[in-house]
């Protein structure tokens, strides 16, 4: 099995039903993946993993279907075991979860404070640590963040502020699970045309993310493709699995104008 490719490997995709998550899943099983553990997380998206995993195995993939809210070290612990004890061993491990929530500074409640640190942050850190206790030597771990980490857009504070941390926890990792070699990136998308996206929005406000993309009159949707990330996920854990401690921005031509 060559870590240079994606055939005969097992993946690991949390949020791995539906939009960039399902997206992943697919493109790795259709391009050799032996296997992929689908994480969702509630009833809302079980319909969603059951199509995607059908589409995986489509492909001639394993698939298995996990849930769970990963907001804590023991979920992802058991997130680990379950993949392992399905697939038999886990070599690429990708987090896609994330919440975004679209509110001025002042009034953000401390709820709202703690839910967004919880899913984008906390939820990140533990999985990386299962994750260097779990995959198989000279695995791949990869994090998807956002380009909010570069280009900045009001009222964001929470989304892209729980985010930035995972660039430190990327850059840590890369340190300590480097003697395995295991390398650990990360992923920074801009505005993606996802119900994710949209939820936050109003239209006046989608036609400003529209106006602050560059190249947006090159893409299907005026916004990132969600289709154009794919091909960066599918480098990182073959051809570039040298790189290591990375966060790549993939935004679209977003920009700070």
């Amino acid at each position: 099995m060559s870590r240079t490719s994606i055939e005969g490997r097992n993946v690991l995709v949390t949020g791995g039903a539906k939009n960039l998550g399902g997206l992943i899943s697919r493109d790795l099983a259709e391009r050799g993946a032996a296997g992929i553990a689908i994480h969702h997380h509630d009833e809302k998206s079980r319909d969603a993993a059951a199509e995607t995993a059908g589409a995986v195995e489509a492909a001639g993939a394993k698939a298995v279907i996990l849930s769970g809210d990963l907001t804590t070290d023991a979920a992802n612990a058991r997130l680990f075991a379950e993949a392992k004890a399905a697939l038999g061993r886990i070599d690429v491990a990708i987090n896609t979860v994330g919440e975004v929530l679209r509110k001025p500074i002042a009034e953000t409640t401390e709820e709202e404070f703690d839910r967004m640190s919880d899913i984008n942050s906390k939820a990140a850190y533990f999985f990386i640590k299962q994750a260097g206790k779990h995959l198989a030597d000279e695995g791949n771990l990869l994090t998807i963040v956002t380009s909010l980490l570069g280009a900045f857009a009001p009222g964001y504070s929470t989304y892209g502020g729980g985010k930035a941390p995972v660039e430190h926890y990327t850059r840590a990792a890369a340190k300590e699970f480097g003697d395995r070699g295991i390398s650990v990136n990360a992923i920074g998308p801009g505005p993606m045309d996802t119900p994710f996206f949209y939820g936050q929005e109003t239209e006046e406000t989608a036609a400003f993310h529209k106006s602050m993309t560059s190249l947006s009159r090159f893409s299907s949707t005026g916004l990132t493709d969600i289709e154009n990330i794919a091909p960066f996920v599918r480098f990182i854990v073959t051809e570039g699995w040298w790189m290591t401690g990375q966060t790549i921005l993939v935004n679209g031509g977003y920009t700070t104008k």
